[in-house]
């Protein structure tokens, strides 16, 4: 049986999830399996929580076969024969984590990543999506707050905080429900009216984003709707959720096929700024790579400053994709400095609420700001799969290998080399 340990998160100060929370453990531990856990002071969980549920509590992991976590591990951190599961963020060829692709390759060890653990029909299994659009929609609506503040604009949503700082999803939600009590009483600022909130997608992001939202209790409308101007501009708030079909448009004007575009995104693109003008705060919980459509290109953002005309005043890129779909998300925020007012003019930015443009919120791990809950839908979802990992034999072939093909799909890199799956980052290496 292979040693499994859980390491201490060390890429951001304020990481506070774990993959397998102490009751999960806990049942593994009672089924055979050996858990070992890195001792840490920021973890959501306490040490001797995991200590109770029978965990060994260790400074460091050299005796475990599997290391698994949840952010990139450092460099130099791998060691031959070794088998670590995390999110790598290599599959679209990320280069600023090619470095540790190649060391980890160069050790001789395995990877496995929790993004492509899927079934057989491709559907992701082991996911933080939801807890992404819902911390980042609390930030969204938090940052909202804070720009009109400082534009002078006193409002309600500036009695929100951000969502890390809550104790818990409960008290966040009971805030946004208090919140909307108070726009439905006294209303908003005219200078506000109507504010027009736009969330783009249907997966897990863009549901979580859409549950935090529905408690509002705003005036919903669809997209053709908001083109047509068909929207009632005396609710002083409205909900819009933008599709695929919306946003994107055939070359050649044939009808809008999500299975085709998926395949030959090529053949389409962005029709979205036709409902650009109209949106005030754009929440951004979409798939993105290189070969897809930006959907807010920093040339448009220019044309509105020049001719008076940008409504455009917060962002929420939860994709967070740097300089992707939201093309003027210039960084990946920290929690700890969360927001940047970006410049079309200068197309230069700064970090704050304060200055002229643009305020986008581009945390890139929004699901630690609700660490406790965040961490225990992932371990529900990733403990089936443990006793699996612990009674593989990783010293034979791949094609040997008996793990579950859940897991098995999710090989990225296997002793040293790239399996076939995953052959094309070479070129990125």
């Amino acid at each position: 049986m292979n040693k499994i340990g859980i390491r201490h998160e060390d890429k951001y100060n304020l990481e506070r999830r774990t993959p397998l929370v102490p009751n999960d453990i806990a049942d593994l531990i009672k089924g055979g399996v050996e858990l070992s856990v890195e001792r840490s002071d920021k973890r959501v969980f306490r040490n001797d929580e995991f200590e109770k549920a029978g965990a060994i509590l260790t400074d460091h992991l050299d005796h475990c076969d599997v290391i698994m976590g949840v952010k990139e591990m450092p460099e130099d951190y791998f060691e031959a024969g070794k088998t670590y599961v995390f999110f790598s963020h290599v599959i679209k060829g990320q280069p600023y984590n090619m470095p540790m692709l190649k060391n980890l390759m160069k050790s001789g060890s395995t990877l496995i990543d929790y993004e492509k653990i899927t079934d057989e029909k491709g559907r992701r299994l082991i996911f933080f999506g939801r807890y992404a659009g819902l911390a980042g929609m609390i930030n969204t609506l938090w940052t909202v707050g804070q720009r009109y503040q400082k534009l002078g604009v006193g409002n309600p949503f500036s009695q929100l905080k951000q969502a890390y700082t809550y104790n818990s999803l409960d008290e966040a939600r009971s805030e946004i429900i208090d919140i909307a009590k108070s726009i439905k009483t006294n209303g908003l600022p005219d200078v506000m009216k109507p504010l027009i909130i736009a969330i783009t997608g249907d997966g897990n992001v863009s549901q979580g984003a859409l549950e935090i939202a529905k408690l509002l209790d705003a005036d919903s409308f669809t997209a053709k709707e908001l083109k047509n101007g068909d929207h009632n501009s005396d609710s002083p708030l409205i909900i819009v959720n933008i599709l695929p079909q919306d946003y994107l448009s055939h070359k050649e004007g044939l009808q809008f096929d999500l299975n085709d575009y998926i395949k030959n995104p090529e053949k389409y693109e962005s029709s979205i700024e036709e409902l650009l003008p109209n949106i005030n705060v754009f929440v951004n919980g979409i798939y993105w790579d290189d070969r897809y459509p930006k959907l807010i290109k920093k040339d448009w953002l220019m044309e509105r400053v020049k001719s008076n005309s940008l409504n455009l005043k917060v962002i929420g890129d939860i994709t967070c994709d740097v300089h992707g779909s939201v093309e003027c998300s210039e960084k990946a925020t920290e929690i700890e400095d969360p927001v940047f007012i970006y410049d079309p003019t200068s197309d230069k930015y700064r970090m704050g609420f304060n200055g002229e443009g643009v305020a986008v919120m581009a945390v890139d791990i929004l699901p630690s700001e609700l660490p406790r809950e965040s961490s225990e839908h992932f371990s529900s979802s990733l403990k089936p799969f443990i006793s699996s990992l612990a009674s593989a034999d990783f010293s034979v072939s791949f094609d040997e290998l008996n793990l579950a093909e859940e897991l098995k799909r999710a090989i990225i890199v296997y002793k040293g080399s790239l399996t076939d799956q995953y052959a094309y980052l070479d070129e990125y290496l």
